[in-house]
């Protein structure tokens, strides 16, 4: 079964890897999915994040990332994706998510989300978070992988 783990991931994180690892674990094969969306300024690039999450993922035989533009439905229809899975770190992310996946339902119904709760150590942690850290030069090495921490320490140096 092919499912697909979509996000900005900007930058991917361990709450992200995490998420990853366990539904590599669940399902045969997992695409993260970098969501190109016109209306957000990223930090860093589409190309970038493939390139930090290709790297994060790479022990994980069964995991691989792509990108896409559009309804993450209708990409997960053109890619023979059964899944959805989604991240919940907190009750506050429960109904958004909740209200995303019945929209979703409404536009495929073939399509399954499956929600993962982050572990613990993880709950708090958001790309945004790790972002505002880095930006004033604040330690994220245990909040990223090891290269997207050097990354993040390059681009606001």
């Amino acid at each position: 079964m092919l499912a697909i783990y979509p996000g900005s991931f900007d930058p991917i994180t361990l709450g992200h890897l995490d998420v990853i690892t366990r539904g590599s674990r669940l399902f045969d094969r997992i695409i993260v999915a970098v969501a190109r969306n016109p209306n957000k300024t990223p930090l860093f690039s589409v190309e970038e994040r493939l390139a930090q999450i290709s790297q994060a993922i790479g022990h994980l035989p069964n995991a691989q990332a792509d990108s896409f533009e559009g309804l993450t439905v209708t990409y997960a229809k053109e890619i023979k994706a059964q899944v959805l899975i989604r991240g919940l770190r907190a009750i506050s992310d429960f109904e958004l998510e909740l209200q995303m996946a019945h929209t979703n339902k409404t536009l495929s119904n073939s399509i399954e989300t499956v929600f993962l709760a982050t572990s613990n150590e993880y709950s708090f942690l958001s790309s945004s978070v790790v972002r505002e850290i880095a930006r004033f030069r604040g330690p994220v090495d245990h909040l990223v992988p090891q290269h997207v921490a050097q990354d993040l320490r390059a681009r606001f140096s």
